[in-house]
């Protein structure tokens, strides 16, 4: 008798939010507007006029403006743009925000990275979420943990973390961009520690006490999969949300 040979694979995205309030305050964006806040996702073109404002300030997510700092992957490239000196700014870029897993394996982990740049200029800092639902199939979520664990090849389980690991070997530690001095963001305790991943969808991964330069995010995903796993085509929508404060 001839066995048939069930695969497991995984595709993910992530895309960037940009969330602005005219007061200060921290929590998930619920809806896309009210009469304090309007939201825009990561806008694909050319030029720094993509702006989310209000009467006392604007927000934008931009891939394609040719001023300050540069991200890039093999198929597109991402740059900062100019800062007014009378306008608050808050930029997100977020690249490699999709890839294919392949194949799921109970004997090893499949790891995915994804860099989050962010900016922000005459506000008081900025919070950054990530938001989703666990990968799924068939109604089937992968299995999260609350708290920080170590990756488990074997046993069914979706994380992130946003740290330099060794097991598996993914992921870098925030790097501030130019550096420390006019750099602030620091990432959050629960998702710093190197080879310990945890996952809460609207979590607070990393925050800057004050406006601050670029500091570039590194966010590893890890899935691993049990025997009990089903088999089928799993897929995870996420998204960047970042939220200043003023």
């Amino acid at each position: 008798m001839q066995k048939r040979r069930l695969a497991r694979n995984l595709f993910l995205t992530l895309l960037a939010v940009v969330v602005c309030f005219g007061g200060a305050q921290t929590a998930m964006a619920v809806t896309s507007s009210s009469p304090h806040y309007s939201v825009t996702e990561t806008d694909f073109s050319s030029g720094s006029t993509l702006n989310s404002c209000s009467g006392t300030y604007c927000a934008k997510a931009s891939i394609g403006d040719t001023a300050i700092g540069t991200a890039a992957s093999s198929n597109q490239t991402a740059q900062f743009g100019p800062i007014s000196n009378s306008e608050p700014l808050l930029e997100v870029i977020v690249t490699a925000g999709a890839s294919n897993l392949g194949v799921l394996s109970t004997q090893s982990t499949a790891t995915k990275i994804t860099t989050i740049k962010v900016r922000n200029y005459l506000s008081g800092g900025y919070i950054l979420q990530i938001t989703g639902e666990p990968p799924k199939f068939d109604g089937h979520p992968l299995s999260t943990s609350s708290t920080p664990v170590a990756s488990s090849p074997g046993t069914e389980q979706f994380g992130i973390n946003a740290a330099a690991n060794t097991t598996p070997n993914v992921g870098a530690a925030a790097v501030q961009v130019p550096d420390s001095t006019t750099s602030f963001g620091v990432v959050s305790d629960n998702y710093k520690t190197p080879n310990l991943f945890k996952f809460t969808s609207g979590d607070v991964i990393a925050t800057s006490p004050k406006q601050s330069g670029e500091t570039d995010y590194t966010i590893s995903m890890i899935v691993n999969i049990s025997s009990g796993t089903p088999a089928g085509h799993y897929s995870g929508d996420f998204s960047a949300v970042v939220i200043p404060s003023y």
